[in-house]
This record gives structure tokens, C-alpha cells and sequence, in this order.
């Protein structure tokens, strides 16, 4: 694995974990988030942000990476709805533009992909050539 992608592994796994993080460090935030045909709001705050938080530091081991990696394709899709109810309902948000709040949709799609490249198995190093 070349070192740019090494950094960005890394870059997206402390993202995770910071946004994670996040989720218990201003729980009001996300409980704006969520879509009112959620069951739970405070349990699903707490289960996305462990997640979060368990995804990113796996994408950084590199036995589970690849796993991770899916995981958090699928954390990602789950968490959607919540961004789709963002955009829908701005006034619950003035500390955001309208416009910015329909921006974070295409960026989630984005992660998405940069996740989906730690999906694919790392080719082999290439064989030494042989002497004489």
C-alpha cells in the first residue's frame, strides 16, 4: 500500500472516530438529525456513534480494514435518512445554510467511495527479479 493511501486510511479513520466521538460530545445535534419515524432517538445517537467510532479504529487495523471498510459503507447508508432529514427541515438547523444542508448529501456519497476503496483486496507485492 503506497503512503498517500496509508494517510488516507488513516485520515478516514480518525475522521470516523472523531465524528463518533462527537455523537456523545453534542448528543443535541444528532437527535435534531433523526427522522421522526425513528424508534429510540437517544439509543440510535449512541449505537451510530459507537459504531462510528468502532469502524474507524478497525479501518486502521489491517486484518479487519477490508471489514471495516463495508461496515462503515453500510453505517453510512444507514445514517442517510438523517442527512435526508436535515436538508428537509433547515429551520432545525439555522446554524447551517439551506444550501449547505443539501451539499452533505453528494458528500456522504463521496465517503462512500472512499470507503469502498479499502473494500478491495491489496495486490501482491511484486516478485523480486531473480539474479542469472
Amino acid at each position: 500500500m503506497s503512503l498517500l493511501n496509508m494517510l488516507l486510511k488513516f485520515a478516514l479513520g480518525l475522521l470516523m472516530m472523531a465524528a463518533g466521538l462527537n455523537h456523545f460530545r453534542n448528543p443535541s445535534f444528532y437527535l435534531r438529525m433523526m427522522p421522526d419515524y425513528l424508534p429510540s432517538p437517544e439509543a440510535l445517537v449512541v449505537l451510530s456513534g459507537l459504531a462510528e467510532m468502532l469502524v474507524g479504529a478497525l479501518l486502521l487495523v489491517p486484518r479487519f480494514s477490508r471489514l471495516a471498510a463495508w461496515a462503515l459503507i453500510a453505517l453510512l447508508l444507514a445514517v442517510f435518512p438523517a442527512n435526508v432529514n436535515m436538508a428537509l427541515h433547515p429551520e432545525q438547523f439555522p446554524e447551517f445554510s439551506s444550501t449547505g444542508l443539501w451539499v452533505r448529501l453528494p458528500i456522504q456519497g463521496l465517503l462512500i467511495l472512499w470507503a469502498w476503496w479499502y473494500t478491495r483486496p491489496e495486490a501482491p507485492a511484486a516478485p523480486l527479479p531473480r539474479a542469472g
